[in-house]
């Protein structure tokens, strides 16, 4: 009798690990995801829009800091590239 108790004991702390494990890896709920076709769906369009959002605002600001630092670059006046600059910045502004 106290070996089944040993082992019913064990098979406790084992299924216990399980659950813990299942539920801290979120797996449950994947598993509901993966198996309601719409909620997945629903779930990557939203998330699509979050990651072109989120592309469009940080290409902005770094088109704009790279446009910063070409404006200064021009008013060192360094003859060659100042000129060139110059243009690119010329026709990035009548682009807008």
């Amino acid at each position: 009798m106290e070996f089944n108790n040993k082992i019913l004991k064990e098979l406790e702390k084992n299924i216990e690990n399980l659950n813990n494990n299942l539920t801290k890896n979120n797996i449950l709920e994947l598993s509901e995801i993966i198996g309601n076709w719409k909620k997945l769906i629903w779930r990557n369009f939203i998330s699509g829009i979050a990651k072109g959002v989120g592309i469009g605002i940080g290409f902005s600001i770094v088109t704009a800091i790279i446009i910063i630092i070409l404006q200064r670059i021009i008013t060192l006046n360094i003859p060659v590239i100042s000129k060139y600059i110059a243009d690119i910045i010329e026709i990035v502004q009548l682009n807008r």
